[in-house]
């Protein structure tokens, strides 16, 4: 009989790892797991590595949490005006702010022209040119005052905004450029009147019109001092020759940027990294005078520690 045969065999667990620490992480691997960003009151962690099983042999959860979600990520707006805005996000993933761009780019509702009427157009731009055109000139408009328009509902005051535009270049005339502060328009709705093909109607009822506004969107309190205009008055719509003329009606409604690029209330959303620079080890004497005149945007600096000797 072999010697211990009768000795009970120890258990063995494969995650019984003695060279690896358990419960933490060796410096390099934490580094690389949270990217901390000073903060006067506490460090704000940015995690690189989401997959919540990366380190479960040390022992450690990196699965995402709300509640830390909550409490590390905050927004510091850099600069704000009328056209641009400039936000750090501190203690998100780069994913994460990636959604942002995203959603910024297709998710945000705008108002943004969608029919084009054309009741006459002479000129060198094809109908179908001209309605394009005219969909990617954005509206100085707040769409939170707007509903969006289905397929079974009718443009009403809350749903639809009109504009107008008739421009006419005489004879004789030298030719005219049509910018968009030619749109103008219309808060009772259209204008332009169906064509209906019962010639006995009464004539001394309303003509229909493509819109049904029961009311003046100007006495909708937001409107009576914020008219609403195209938002750029010199945008270049077309040019006319004597002669040639442009009668239209363009009806804006309220849309998201990924069902067309004209609803899109940013021309460009983008993000970069923070950069940041982790000295691995101190860096002294004549180290830390050439690494300090070979960065060209003088980020290091040198602290004198005294007696004679410098430090990174």
């Amino acid at each position: 009989m072999a010697e211990g045969a009768g000795e009970e065999k120890k258990k063995f667990s494969i995650w019984d790892l003695p060279d690896v620490p358990m419960g933490q992480l060796l410096p390099h691997l934490e580094l690389q797991r949270s990217r901390v960003s000073c903060n006067k009151d506490a460090p704000i962690h940015t995690e690189s590595i989401q997959y919540s099983g990366a380190y479960a042999s040390m022992g450690i959860n990196n699965s995402s949490r709300l509640d830390r979600f909550s409490n590390n990520f905050r927004v510091e707006v850099v600069r704000l005006n009328e056209d641009d805005m400039e936000f750090d996000m501190i203690g998100i993933d780069a994913a994460i702010a990636n959604s942002f761009r995203r959603i910024l780019i297709a998710e945000l509702p705008t108002m943004a022209i969608e029919k084009v009427f054309i009741a006459n157009n002479t000129s060198i731009i094809q109908d179908e040119v001209l309605a394009h055109r005219l969909g990617l000139v954005p509206i100085h408009v707040d769409p939170r005052l707007f509903y969006y328009l289905s397929e079974n509902d009718q443009p009403n005051e809350k749903n639809t905004i009109v504009f107008k535009l008739h421009v006419q270049c005489k004879r004789g005339s030298p030719r005219i450029t049509v910018k968009s502060d030619a749109l103008k328009w219309l808060p009772n709705g259209s204008e332009l009147v169906k064509e209906t093909r019962n010639a006995a109607s009464d004539s001394s009822s309303k003509p229909e019109t493509y819109t049904y506004f029961s009311c003046s969107q100007e006495t909708i309190p937001e409107f009576v001092k914020n008219l609403i205009i195209p938002k750029y008055p010199d945008i270049i719509i077309a040019k006319l020759g004597p002669g040639r003329e442009i009668e239209l009606e363009a009806h804006a409604v309220k849309g998201i940027g990924k069902t067309h690029a004209k609803w899109s209330p940013v021309a460009t959303a983008w993000y970069r990294m923070l950069p940041e620079v982790v000295l691995l080890e101190d860096i002294e004497d004549d180290l830390a005078e050439e690494l300090k005149s070979k960065c060209p945007v003088n980020v290091f600096d040198i602290e004198d520690l005294g007696k004679g000797e410098e430090q990174l």
